[in-house]
């Protein structure tokens, strides 16, 4: 099975270059947070989850995990910053994110993954 890889792999890069941005300047960050009602505390772990996220999306390890993590922070992003632009230009991206984290947490890793690999020698 190595349909999940292109996927995994698109998916953690775009999570990875959509978190190191978070950490360029965290106070501008927790401002946006502060902004649209949530804790600005949250801006360290929610840029954490999508760069561990990420790369571990990009190695194939704890997949599932990863993938119900991310799902969750991008349906926070969908409704609390995307849902008024409506879908063209406002949460189309986020829900690709979404069913393709899906697809992650159905399918796992695939065949070209660390887990797989893993899981094979047990």
């Amino acid at each position: 099975m190595f349909g999940p890889l292109p996927i995994r792999i698109l998916a953690g890069i775009t999570f990875l270059a959509h978190g190191l941005p978070k950490f360029e300047d965290i106070a501008g960050t927790q401002g946006f947070f502060g902004s649209i009602g949530l804790p600005p505390e949250l801006a360290l772990p929610i840029g954490l989850l999508e760069v561990i996220g990420g790369i571990f999306l990009i190695i194939g390890v704890v997949t599932r995990i990863s993938a119900a993590l991310l799902i969750i922070d991008m349906i926070g992003a969908i409704v609390l910053v995307k849902l008024p632009d409506g879908f063209v230009g406002g949460y189309e991206f986020e829900l690709l994110l979404i069913a393709i984290s899906v697809s992650l947490l159905l399918t796992g890793p695939g065949r070209i993954s660390i887990e797989y690999d893993v899981l094979k020698r047990e």
